[in-house]
């Protein structure tokens, strides 16, 4: 018969998180040797490695990775099909940052899907720019933030903090304005964000290297600003696609512009939350039932 034993799945998720087999070892309140016998045989299933052991700990292999992204929605659903036959729904409040370039046509889906299998959790939620949000979680006003980071400049994982890539897209150039004010070779007008924001940094260091000059004509406080100034006409914008919408705009053609990275949206989520309280339960099965949604 194919497939895992959730047992499995859970320590290598709890071994990935913690950093080590010996650090797993109470979390999962097994010995050494069973735990690592889990792992084995997970292995065996899976058919190729899934850990790579240092002195340092354990990493996932690039197997691991796509197991890993696979089982943390497969437990949440486990532990919430638990929870609603012994009817202990979970409860308390957690606050959740979430940047405003993340998917924001779907971003009331993702509320709606929280809601209806978490209806007992209270969430705050808190929607900014990504360097404000990591500021916000590091300094513990949020439990957990999805924060945009660009491919090309892997982000490091901050001491006690883990990382989890919940999607990635292209980016893009966009505007409602005409191919003509390219053609006849004006500077660009550019309508951005902040300058604390990564894409405005991006799309001025981009036409910078290619000696394209330009001017920033707009600045907007939001990703709902921009897109008014998109619409009104007033410049050139560096989007990621999912924040591309409504009528009248539309992608400028590779080759005009220059090329872009693609956009990654993390999690951030405290390793420290590792523990058996209310608190970490709540915060572990938040965090994977936002994976497990944007899976779906």
């Amino acid at each position: 018969m194919q497939g895992f034993d959730l047992e499995h799945l859970r320590t290598l998720v709890m071994a990935a998180d913690a950093g080590s087999l010996s650090a797993a070892v109470p979390l999962r309140c097994l010995s050494q040797s069973a735990l690592s016998e889990q792992l084995r045989k997970l292995e065996e299933r899976a058919g190729q490695s899934l850990l790579i052991r240092s002195k340092s700990g354990v990493r996932p292999t690039a197997a691991g990775e796509r197991l890993l992204a696979h089982a943390r929605p497969l437990l949440a659903l486990a532990d919430a099909a638990w929870r609603d036959l012994h009817e202990t729904p979970l409860e308390g409040e957690a606050c959740l940052g979430v940047t405003d370039y993340f998917r924001p046509a779907e971003l009331t889906r993702l509320l709606a899907r929280l809601h209806q299998q978490l209806p007992r959790l209270r969430l705050r939620t808190r929607i900014g720019r990504s360097d404000e949000l990591e500021a916000a979680h590091r300094d513990g006003e949020l439990d957990l933030a999805i924060v945009m980071s660009l491919k090309a400049k892997q982000k490091a994982a901050a001491a006690g903090v883990r990382v989890s890539l919940l999607h990635q897209e292209a980016l893009v150039w966009v505007t409602s304005l005409g191919k003509e004010l390219i053609e006849k070779g004006r500077p660009l007008p550019l309508a951005l964000l902040p300058e604390g924001c990564s894409l405005h940094r991006l799309a001025c260091s981009r036409l910078e290297a290619e000696g394209i000059p330009y001017t920033v004509s707009h600045i907007a406080s939001g990703v709902t600003g921009l897109q008014a100034a998109l619409h009104a006409g007033l410049g050139i914008a560096c989007l990621n696609t999912s924040a591309v919408v409504g009528q009248g705009l539309h992608l400028l053609e590779k080759g005009v512009m220059p090329e872009l990275p693609t956009a990654q949206f993390l999690m951030l989520q405290s390793r420290q939350e590792t523990d058996d309280s209310p608190r970490s339960r709540r915060l572990q099965v938040l965090g994977d039932t936002i994976a497990s949604s944007m899976l779906g």
